[in-house]
């Protein structure tokens, strides 16, 4: 989803615009000033774009592991033969013939203990929020690039525009 400058941005972040007179940028000795604008804005939209890409990166591996979990509460409720270890070389067989509660692991040292139906609501909910928030931190990144190419290409026309000026000066002065 290409994103312009005339349409709402969910995210907050500065919007650059695109100048094609650059003709009109120097008369105004904006020159300068766009050098002094576009450097912190340019610092700016690439701390954002890391701070996303770290998101997006942590997103995805967590997806996953929500799937693997609630693909495991499919066949919970059928008896099962499992092996667990008791020692480093001593293994015990077990049959499980009903759980009414599983546990999970929240993170920072916390596992709680849910019903069966209750653990399957939550990591659904928690599912679709990272899919959905993942969903959002692309559109974002996708964004960003956007507006980065857009400054990187108006920091090219000035400079250009500039160099060629002063070409024409200094062939100017050599006549």
């Amino acid at each position: 989803m290409a994103c312009t400058t005339n349409e709402p941005v969910a995210a907050p972040f500065p919007i650059s615009k695109t100048s094609k007179n650059t003709s009109e940028v120097q008369k105004r000795k904006w020159n300068q000033a766009l050098n002094n604008f576009k450097r912190p804005l340019r610092d700016k939209y690439k701390y954002m774009e890391s701070n996303l890409s770290q998101r997006r990166k942590g997103l995805e591996e967590k997806i996953p592991d929500i799937k693997k979990t609630l693909a495991m509460g499919d066949g919970i409720d059928d008896p099962m033969t499992t092996t667990f270890e008791l020692n480093d070389t001593l293994w015990a067989e077990a049959s499980i013939e009903q759980i009414d509660e599983v546990y999970l692991w929240l993170g920072a040292n916390v596992m709680l203990a849910y019903p069966i139906q209750e653990a399957i609501t939550l990591l659904t909910a928690k599912l679709q929020a990272a899919q959905r928030n993942h969903k959002g931190i692309v559109d974002d990144l996708e964004f960003l690039r956007e507006q980065i190419t857009i400054m990187e290409v108006n920091t090219a026309r000035v400079y250009n525009y500039d160099v060629r000026r002063r070409r024409e000066k200094k062939a100017s002065e050599d006549k």
